[in-house]
């Protein structure tokens, strides 16, 4: 496993305002409503072309988000903006975007750091369609992340089967009638 497949798991569970990208910081904000993470671009962009000076990453991410614009790229359009603290401790409209933007910017940006972020979304890309083929992988996969947050064996198991209870569950309820999010007497 790659420290950047293992970077992204733990910053994503961290509850502060900054993830680290080697020795790279990396604004960001949680968005309760969307239940989502938004990253700074400009920072994502400093830290893939290892561009300290903040004004030459900046330069670089808008010729970058006119290129993509040009080419009819959409990551630029689900790029939002979100006021930020900057280096001299003011907030700043800055562009932001979600982590699956932020990976297709990363497939824009050419880049020695990029590379191996690249060649594992394609790793991921691959075994999720093999997993599309044969499901049977897909349950094999999520044993194997269990096992590499520390989980035993046995809790392993029994999520494995609450899991396969709960989608029985829900299944029946679905067949008969019974729709998510209302409250209403279940018609059994």
């Amino acid at each position: 496993m790659d420290k950047y497949f293992i970077f992204y798991f733990h910053y994503m569970s961290e509850e502060k305002s900054l993830a680290i990208f080697e020795d790279f910081e990396i604004r960001r904000q949680y968005n309760e409503e969307k239940e989502m993470w938004y990253f700074s671009v400009i920072d994502i962009v400093s830290a893939l072309t290892d561009q300290k000076d903040f004004k030459k990453a900046k330069s670089y991410w808008t010729t970058l988000k006119n290129r993509l614009k040009e080419e009819g790229n959409q990551s630029v359009t689900n790029c939002d903006q979100l006021k930020l603290r900057s280096a001299d401790g003011k907030m700043y409209l800055t562009d932001v975007a979600h982590v699956e933007t932020i990976f297709r910017l990363i497939q824009s940006v050419p880049s020695k750091k990029a590379e191996p972020i690249k060649l594992w979304l394609a790793r991921v890309g691959y075994e999720r369609i093999q997993e599309i083929e044969n499901p049977e992988l897909a349950t094999k996969r999520t044993r194997e992340l269990y096992k590499l947050k520390g989980y035993s064996e046995g809790w392993i198991e029994k999520r494995m089967r609450g899991i396969a209870v709960r989608d029985e569950l829900t299944g029946e309820w679905q067949k008969r009638g019974v729709k998510e999010g209302v409250d209403e007497e279940v018609p059994f």
